[in-house]
């Protein structure tokens, strides 16, 4: 008898909300990054319940993220240094290892829908710029005006980092989903806006297969939110994998060692992750991490603080 399917979602990793002007109103943000947690594990929920794929079931939960303002992915996405949006997205099928991923796109309302298209032609992984926007449009996806995208919250955020400021810019609040479906199939699927003030043209690891997102069914799949470069240097995903694959490690095992790479790397962060049985695990080394996961048949789980999950029925 097969595990139960099963889907995890995160919203971000992060040392504290982002908006530190919006100290008096944590509470009741909390609330509503909470309902859209809830939200887009009904979504992914409702494919698996069906016998959907996992591939679906996490496209689901990460399209009803994208149109979340809270969350750091399509609208309400970070902005660069020129106060313009540029997203990236990927996903993968482990069935076959297939991927697909867009960098640096502008006006397409759902990225990881781009991002599943390119893995559907066929013909190349990952496409950038105005590029990807050309091939999103051909593929028929909905594309939004830029306003759309820019919120004030991120407006502030942007405002608030001096224009000589050198240091490193801040992210937060990417958006995350793996899955592991009746069929034992694993997918993943990642979408953000990257990091605030970053210089346009700046791509992270969310849509970088073997960084930020990977999907194998014979080992995991895996989405990863935090400092991006740092990601990119530890090649985390595959990290991830290759500690499975290699050493037979344990899921959570491999994903706190691949971390500590991250950390040595200059970077934190979290992931989400499932293999072919068990529970997902999701492991973080900032002060929180949205997340939240639901297996068919139970009660969904939801939380952003290190601790237990609050439980939503």
């Amino acid at each position: 008898m097969r595990p139960p399917a099963v889907l995890a979602i995160h919203g971000g990793a992060g040392p504290a909300p982002d908006d530190a002007d919006d100290a008096d109103d944590h509470g009741s943000r909390w609330a509503r990054q909470a309902a859209g947690l809830a939200a887009a594990l009904r979504a992914g929920l409702a494919v698996l319940s069906g016998g959907g794929a996992a591939l679906e079931a996490v496209l689901a939960a990460v399209t009803v993220l994208e149109d979340d303002e809270e969350w750091n992915a399509g609208r309400g996405s970070a902005l660069t240094a020129a106060g313009t949006v540029e997203m990236d997205a990927a996903v993968a099928d482990g069935r076959g290892r297939r991927l697909g991923g867009v960098a640096a796109v502008t006006g397409v309302r759902h990225p990881v829908l781009a991002a599943r298209a390119v893995m559907d032609d066929g013909r190349h992984v990952l496409l950038a710029g105005p590029g990807a926007e050309a091939f999103a449009r051909e593929a028929g996806l909905a594309f939004e005006p830029q306003k759309w995208f820019i919120t004030d919250r991120r407006r502030r955020a942007l405002a608030r980092r001096p224009v000589a400021d050198r240091t490193p810019p801040v992210g937060g609040s990417t958006v995350g989903a793996v899955a592991r479906d009746a069929g034992g199939h694993l997918a993943a699927a990642t979408s953000t806006g990257g990091r605030t003030g970053q210089i346009p043209g700046r791509v992270g690891d969310s849509p970088v297969p073997g960084a930020g997102t990977w999907a194998e069914d014979a080992t995991c799949a895996v989405s990863a939110t935090g400092v991006g470069e740092a990601f990119l240097r530890a090649a985390f995903a595959h990290e991830v994998d290759a500690r499975l694959r290699l050493e037979g490690a344990d899921l959570d095992a491999a994903c706190r060692a691949a971390l500590a790479a991250v950390t040595a790397a200059g970077g934190d962060g979290g992931c989400i992750a499932v293999s072919g049985e068990g529970r997902p695990v999701m492991p973080f080394t900032t002060g929180l991490m949205h997340r939240g996961w639901v297996e068919v048949g139970g009660p969904m789980w939801v939380a952003a603080a290190p601790g237990p999950l609050q439980r939503i029925d």
